[in-house]
């Protein structure tokens, strides 16, 4: 019997992962015969830390996901620089934009989104090409034009203060640049942050030398100069950096007719209205999630490779819990669940802190006497217990300010918050799903340190904010072995 034919139509986070959960469960190809396609001449890299390659703190080569002979190593006809322009549902074919087609008996879109360019006087070409001095931050070719482009001391603007363009400002400014975030609300991350938390961590990241134009929009870009406002003010920058937000990758579905709103409309199977083809990740549109971020899309690979393979019929994708971290050096932020609710909501118990001198801002929305939102800047302890909450849906503890503090431990905890006091089943790795309990059987069957356990778990290969976890467990499974 031949094994059926799986596409995958883009190589990024999404589509990478995905082809790796099918090998895991299918090493020899004997019941999948896989095909990956990928606009991007390069292998698949990590689009999570591109921040940290513009800071300067990670190499570029460092932030791969595979290495050059990963397709040949593990059966995986992989097609680089070449892109889709076609499906025909009826025949079950992708052509492809270098004239070859595939055939497929199962299609998956992992296609990803695209920077959105907010309609600024000016900022493209007649043609719709981005102007000289302007780029998105989206890709590493980006990441190697805002390198090249922003010499140290230079003004750059970045229009968009939201998770990546906070991200991409403090990599420039710890570069040495001086850097102006253009945004049109009245608070950075709105999406992730009240106003309270907001204008702590602006007035945090102002420490380190970024300025905001809140309330403001770019209205003209100046060649040279930099940009003109929508009140008439003026922005000096060498260069403009758009991080405005993304929209999903969905041209090639609407033209092969799939149904399609702000994404890809998937099921919890993550099929389209076209029971072959599949969609995951950024392209995805599904009620349990949110675009944008990593987690999702890794959790949807494995629900989905574990039904193309037949390995677990029964696996459905049900949504993702998004806890939100800013990785941004200097700067501690955890925001998840329902943030924005009043500190007065009579339905729920919400606590508040605020030290704008010290960079702290902490609050926790409670209902039922479980977690159901959270910010924490400047709280490490504290967000560290109150996801675990989150993550659980256990009760809060009694002394909710002392949750909030960060002195407090989840019901049935020891008083010492060290790796030894977290449950097995705290989740360490939120981008892998990785659990302390898995560390510790990786490290029992010979995984020994922390490049070891990352590559028996997966653990820390995400956004990389659980690395200092996976340090302490590490240490201590060492000391107590």
């Amino acid at each position: 019997m031949s094994a059926r034919k799986v596409v995958v139509l883009g190589y990024g986070m999404a589509g990478a992962r995905l082809a790796d959960e099918i090998r895991r469960r299918d090493p020899e190809g004997s019941d999948v015969a896989l095909t990956v396609i990928g606009e991007e001449p390069q292998h698949a890299y990590n689009r999570v830390l591109l921040s940290a390659v513009v800071a300067g703190t990670m190499r570029p080569e460092l932030v791969r996901l595979h290495e050059p002979g990963w397709a040949a190593a593990h059966q995986v006809d992989l097609r680089t620089g070449v892109g889709a322009t076609g499906i025909d549902r009826e025949r079950r074919v992708v052509t492809l934009d270098d004239g070859s087609t595939v055939d497929y008996d199962a299609l998956v879109l992992a296609t990803g989104s695209k920077p959105w360019l907010p309609p600024v006087e000016g900022l493209t070409r007649d043609d719709g090409t981005l102007a000289p001095g302007v780029v998105t931050f989206r890709t590493l070719e980006d990441c190697e034009r805002i390198l090249g482009t922003a010499r140290a001391g230079a003004p750059v603007a970045v229009l968009g203060g939201g998770l990546l363009g906070l991200e991409a400002a403090r990599g420039l400014a710890g570069r040495g640049n001086l850097v102006t975030v253009v945004h049109p609300a009245g608070h950075v991350m709105e999406r992730q942050l009240d106003a309270g938390g907001g204008q702590v961590l602006a007035r945090l990241l102002g420490t380190h030398g970024i300025d905001f134009r809140l309330n403001a929009s770019a209205a003209r870009y100046l060649p040279g100069s930099g940009l003109k406002l929508d009140d008439g003010s003026k922005v000096a920058a060498d260069l403009v950096v758009v991080s405005a937000g993304v929209r999903a990758e969905t041209e090639l579905a609407r033209r092969a007719g799939l149904t399609v709103d702000r994404g890809v409309v998937v099921d919890d199977t993550l099929r389209t209205s076209d029971g072959r083809i599949c969609a995951i990740g950024d392209c995805a549109q599904h009620p349990g999630t949110v675009s944008g971020l990593v987690e999702p899309a890794w959790q949807q690979a494995a629900v989905l490779a574990d039904l193309l393979t037949g390995t677990r019929v029964s696996a459905r994708y049900r949504g993702t819990r998004v806890v939100t971290k800013l990785k941004a050096r200097g700067i501690d932020l955890t925001a998840l669940g329902e943030a924005h609710t009043d500190v007065h909501d009579p339905d729920a118990e919400v606590l508040s802190l605020t030290d704008p001198t010290g960079g702290r801002y902490t609050k926790l929305v409670i209902r039922e006497d479980r977690v159901t939102g959270a910010i924490l800047l400047g709280a490490p302890d504290a967000a560290a217990t109150i996801t675990q909450l989150y993550d659980r849906g256990v009760p809060v503890p009694d002394d909710r300010l002392a949750v909030l503090l960060g002195r407090a431990l989840p019901s049935g905890a020891s008083a010492a918050a060290g790796p030894a006091d977290l449950p097995a089943s705290a989740v360490v790795c939120r981008c892998n799903s990785v659990t302390k309990g898995r560390l510790v059987e990786a490290f029992r069957a010979g995984a020994t340190g922390v490049a070891e356990l990352a590559s028996a778990t997966r653990a820390t290969t995400g956004c990389g904010s659980c690395r200092d976890a996976v340090c302490g467990i590490t240490d201590w499974l060492a000391t107590t072995s």
